[in-house]
């Protein structure tokens, strides 16, 4: 059974005049008992065009899908136009069923109140609020200060109903019944955090409002009248005779017939619930780096420990229009926007589907294969989780430290409390729920300090995707929980790159005249610095050794010996301006090992600068929102890419190159073996010192994408090469989201993508960088570094 949204003749309205002679008995009882002064409070007209309610900004996918609030109170705008006819019929059914008919106040019900309610004690009779007067109540709300005489607190509430006449009717007067409908769902709350039609429906059921069937209707109007008493979270059984009496509500009006009425009440509740808090959701991660880009002030000296970080943050600040735009763009009358109140919409570059698919493969190669690979590791270890090359004494540095950091030494240190009592604390068990890949969360009893140990063995992970071409930001994720795991290892925390900054030297090379079939003796390389000297130790097999290979061989192979060769030839100087000309802000010290990649960079860099070599030589920088539109959908802000042209674009080109042979033949290939059998891709691993930080960036045609995984301290990670490389750790939570986005037609990314070279490209590419290139050596493929 399908109902239609009513179509609503405004009809004539009740004549002002006769409203008000037949108050005049009520408003001259409550004038002579409290006098003019207690109604001042009515609202204006303007008030009544610009009444104050918290609405929640959204957070907008590029597809058009909510990804979640910004709120004091979840609640966002639903213009009539967008609620399910079952909605309204409900309303109308049980709240007000002569809605149409009058204009603000319905008599009818007022003397079934006084003859049945006050006068014959029947309180089931029902209330004679009207909805008008209900919204009324909800936008401008009753003083609830409570008095204890009953002869102050009668009047009281007489002088509390006739402003709720009064504004009733004058809110029918400034408005539409569609629009008063529109704004009573939108005030009303729910329950579980959730204020207004729109945030109801999708905390309890997923759906937006137009899509609620009757049965989701009538359960979310009947909760309405009490949101505790008849949550069908807590309370399903009342919640369904809730929810029953508003389908018989339904039927007795004629909106619905007995039979159906009957069907319906028949089904139990089924419920898709999640609460919409900041936790959950998609990309909640993204979400609150918008907050905190927003939200950002602009930088002082003075606040800097580091004034190179200053630097960078100023630079920041006036560059990128994003950055502290709610400080940068103040209202009109001059005050600053309240993103959790003023509810804007901020329109972003994240596709919907492309974020699911990246949580998804983040938690997939976490969950069931690294975690407890990494699980079984530690175990055996003489201070879990933290490595055997530690002593004991700073393993117990790093604990200190971690206790010291804590919310829960915080805490105790604010109220007073002595070291000794402190240290007392973390040593003695207490009821906690602790994370867990297997269960989600964990009731458990133990000490605080070995919560500390066993959040410090759960493995971080860090993903993001951007369009080659424009920049923008598909998706965005910062770690493996944002209810366990607040740290956002994409824009908050720089890791040690490894290897994923060789390509940065080769590009170098490429750009002053070297090719990826240019060839050179595989030797170590020794460096004069100052007094000393210093010989990057060699990752290649000795059958390697001495051999002439070609440059993609030495990418392929991800060769300290080439890469020193390099770096030899062209100087850390040079690497360092090429490195910022790719798109990398972070400091980088200009020593001869940074080829081999000490320096510390965030994930949002690297996938950026990686980006540039799918684009032809232009980078453009990560694009995460695209407008933002106040309340009533008016523009207030655009962003577009920030472009420039960093490299020639036959560099670019050689780079792609160079880095599919990492993918075919080299240190990658297992991307090619277990994912994609076909298709045009090209990417780098990754591996820190002692494996502490696991990386792989990868390109596909349309497409720049990187993942990083690691511990919260670098102290703990995989003891061997073999688990704890970028290849085994990072690369396959890339091939797990790439495959997804391949097979997803509606993406528009798919194997027959190719890179395209620039034209009159005439350099020798005949070369692939595997061991056939190597004179005398064996044919072996090493896919560990």
């Amino acid at each position: 059974m399908t109902l239609k949204l009513p179509k609503i003749k405004n009809r004539k309205r009740f004549n002002f005049l006769f409203i008000s002679v037949t108050s005049l008995p009520f408003i001259i009882l409550a004038i002579a008992l409290f006098g003019v002064g207690n109604f001042e409070f009515i609202p204006s007209f303007e008030e009544l065009e610009n009444p104050k309610t918290n609405i929640a900004t959204e957070i907008i996918s590029s597809d058009g899908v909510l990804l979640g609030t910004f709120h004091i109170e979840n609640r966002s705008f639903t213009p009539y136009e967008e609620l399910s006819a079952n909605l309204v019929y409900a309303l109308i059914a049980t709240e007000d069923i002569r809605f149409f008919d009058h204009s603000g106040i319905d008599f009818h019900s007022l003397a079934r109140v006084l003859v049945k309610t006050i006068l014959g004690g029947d309180r089931s009779s029902g209330g004679g609020s009207t909805i008008s007067q209900q919204l009324a109540k909800n936008l401008f709300p009753r003083d609830t200060t409570i008095n204890r005489s009953s002869l102050l607190s009668i009047p009281k509430l007489a002088v509390a109903k006739m402003k709720e006449w009064i504004t009733a009717v004058k809110l029918e007067r400034n408005y539409t019944k569609e629009e008063i409908i529109a704004m009573y769902f939108n005030t009303v709350p729910y329950g579980s955090n959730a204020f207004g039609i729109r945030s109801a429906a999708a905390t309890f059921f997923g759906k937006l409002p137009s899509q609620l069937t009757l049965e989701e209707a009538a359960l979310l109007v009947g909760v309405i009248n009490a949101p505790s008493r008849y949550s069908p979270v807590r309370n399903p059984e009342r919640a369904t005779r809730r929810r029953n009496h508003v389908l018989s509500q339904m039927h007795k009006y004629g909106f619905i017939d007995q039979e159906y009425c009957a069907s319906i009440s028949a089904l139990p509740i089924r419920l898709t619930y999640m609460q919409q808090d900041q936790n959950a959701g998609p990309a909640p991660y993204f979400r609150e780096m918008l907050r905190r880009t927003l939200n950002a002030s602009e930088p002082r000296a003075e606040r800097y420990i580091n004034r190179r970080d200053y630097l960078a943050d100023y630079k920041q600040w006036t560059e990128d229009p994003l950055q502290g735009w709610i400080r940068k763009n103040p209202k009109p009358d001059g005050t600053y926007y309240d993103i959790d109140r003023d509810g804007l919409k901020i329109h972003t570059t994240i596709h919907s589907k492309m974020q699911q698919y990246a949580e998804d493969a983040v938690t997939t190669h976490l969950r069931t294969d690294l975690q407890p690979l990494f699980g079984s590791e530690v175990r055996t270890r003489n201070a879990p989780p933290f490595s055997d090359d530690l002593t004991p004494e700073e393993v117990e540095f790093i604990i200190k430290q971690a206790k010291r950091w804590s919310d829960r030494h915080y805490r105790m240190k604010e109220a007073g409390a002595t070291e000794q009592e402190i240290e007392k604390a973390f040593q003695t068990k207490t009821k906690m729920t602790v994370f867990s890949w297997r269960k989600g969360a964990i009731d458990t009893v133990m000490t605080p300090i070995d919560s500390i140990l066993y959040y410090k063995s759960i493995l971080r992970a860090a993903f993001m995707a951007m369009d080659v071409h424009t920049g923008e930001v598909r998706a965005y994720v910062g770690g493996p929980n944002y209810r366990y795991f607040k740290y956002d290892n994409i824009s908050q925390g720089r890791r040690q790159v490894g290897s994923t900054i060789k390509p940065f030297l080769y590009t170098l090379a490429m750009q002053e005249g070297f090719t990826p079939c240019d060839r050179t003796l595989n030797v170590s390389q020794t460096f004069i610095v100052g007094d000393s000297s210093w010989t990057p130790a060699s990752t290649d097999r000795p059958e390697w050794i001495g051999k002439n290979v070609t440059l993609k061989w030495g990418l392929t192979k991800s060769s300290n010996n080439i890469s020193a060769y390099l770096m030899k030839q062209l100087g850390p100087n040079a690497l360092v301006d090429m490195c910022h000309k790719l798109g990398i802000k972070s400091y980088l010290n200009p020593v001869v090992s940074l080829c081999l990649g000490p320096a510390d960079l965030y994930v949002s860099e690297m996938v950026g600068a990686y980006q540039t070599y799918g684009n032809k030589g232009i980078h453009t920088e990560p694009l995460y929102v695209t407008r933002i539109e106040d309340k009533n959908g008016n523009v207030l802000a655009t962003f577009h890419p920030r472009r420039k042209e960093s490299i020639s674009d036959r560099t670019a080109y050689l780079m792609i190159n160079l880095l599919q042979g990492v993918v075919n033949e080299g240190t990658a290939y297992r991307l090619r073996s277990r994912y994609f059998p076909e298709g045009e891709l090209a990417g780098k691993t990754g591996t820190s010192n002692n494996q502490s930080d696991g990386w792989f960036i990868g390109l596909v045609p349309k497409l720049a994408a990187g993942a990083w995984v690691g511990a919260e301290d670098r102290s703990v990670h995989f003891e061997s090469l073999a688990l704890g490389s970028g290849a085994n750790t990072a690369l396959p939570i890339w091939g797990l989201f790439m495959q997804k986005v391949l097979a997803d037609p509606t993406l528009n990314i798919s194997t027959t993508d190719t890179f395209e070279a620039p034209p009159g490209m005439n350099v020798n590419l005949n070369c692939d960088g595997s061991d056939n290139e190597i004179q005398g050596a064996s044919v072996v493929r090493d896919d560990f570094f």
